[in-house]
């Protein structure tokens, strides 16, 4: 019998899920076992999984599951010693050089478990099957805005919260550029999930955008045109041959460029597309200030979608749920192939 293993999530602040108590059902219906740990900042609470069939097990406990339980999460676990025994989908971040990364890698070397890495269930074309790119563009074009609104009145992001629901998160967006001139957008990876969440909250706003995606940057560089722009979108993931967007000399170079939002997020690649900052943003300190006369702020937060949890969480499970229910054939279809990139890299 499958068993798969919901954990909570141990990182603050994310209250994300990826699966919902109607997925938990079917799964049970079609004979698997569902275990799920208690967790005092989950979005959606405990006693509908419950009522769906799953079993409960206290926060962590997965550290002490049978073997052949296939531990499902999101966020990254704590950074530990202990070797990891267990099968474990989640977002490793651990194929492009990170540091946390590799030392992921030799947890599982150690225990003999393995990676289903969420950010490599792909489809035959490639394509990933699940992910939470829309909401991460949506919120990260919000908090870039509020950062620039921040910005033209003589201060700095404030620390930003959960909202209650997308339509709050635009009216603050809004209301931070209320008065302003309109920045304009320029949104790299325009045609991706993340760039059409990025393009809707933009749009709501009445701000112009410039929309690029492969044969705008197929050139490989450089760009001046993101210098001229005031706010900068990147939304494409670092991977060996994405060229350079933004290079060191920006912030001295002659720019009308203020605010970069690295959606994308991923400052510990050798391929990042962004060269003036090397650190990610969180909920207290949205932006790092990587330049003076003029202001150029980096909003590089890396669980933007946790801003929005219920409908982060609502789409993907909807995604993802087809594939759960084929974890009995982990040797088939979008298993085979992450455990094929996981075997590549460890």
């Amino acid at each position: 019998m499958t068993h798969l293993w919901i954990r909570a999530e141990e990182r603050a602040q994310e209250e994300r899920v990826g699966i919902l108590p109607e997925g938990v059902a079917a799964l049970v219906a079609q004979g698997f076992r569902v275990t799920i740990e208690e967790s005092a900042q989950r979005v959606l609470p405990l006693a509908p999984y419950l009522a769906a069939g799953a079993e409960r097990a206290a926060c962590g406990a997965w550290r002490e599951a049978p073997r052949e339980a296939i531990i499902f999460g999101l966020k990254e676990l704590p950074e530990e010693e202990m070797p990891l025994v267990h099968r474990h989908i989640m977002f490793g971040h651990a194929y492009k050089g990170q540091s946390a990364g590799q030392a992921l890698l030799k947890r599982f070397r150690a225990g003999g478990g393995g990676l289903y890495d969420l950010e490599y269930l792909t489809d035959d074309s490639g394509r990933r099957v699940a992910a939470f790119g829309y909401w991460a563009g949506f919120a990260g074009a919000a908090l870039s805005c509020l950062a620039y609104g921040a910005q033209a009145r003589g201060g700095i992001c404030a620390p930003v919260a959960r909202f209650a629901d997308k339509d709050a998160m635009r009216d603050a967006a809004a209301l931070a550029l209320d008065g302003l001139e309109p920045p304009r957008v320029l949104i790299i990876g325009a045609l991706g999930r993340v760039g059409v969440g990025a393009e809707d909250l933009c749009r709501a706003l009445g701000l112009a955008i410039t929309g690029w995606d492969k044969a705008e940057t197929a050139h490989g560089g450089p760009f001046p045109e993101v210098l001229q722009h005031e706010i900068f979108l990147n939304c494409i993931l670092a991977a060996p041959g994405t060229p350079v967007f933004v290079p060191e000399s920006a912030p001295s170079d002659p720019r009308a460029l203020r605010v970069i939002g690295d959606i994308a997020c991923d400052p510990g690649s050798e391929f990042s597309p962004i060269r003036v900052y090397d650190r990610v943003t969180d909920w207290a300190r949205p932006v790092l200030r990587v330049a003076g006369q003029p202001v150029l702020d980096v909003m590089a937060v890396d669980n933007l979608p946790s801003l929005l949890p219920v409908e982060a969480s609502e789409d993907f499970a909807a995604q993802l749920l087809p594939h759960l229910m084929t974890l009995d054939r982990l040797d088939e279809g979008v298993w085979a192939r992450a455990r094929a990139v996981f075997h590549a890299h460890v």
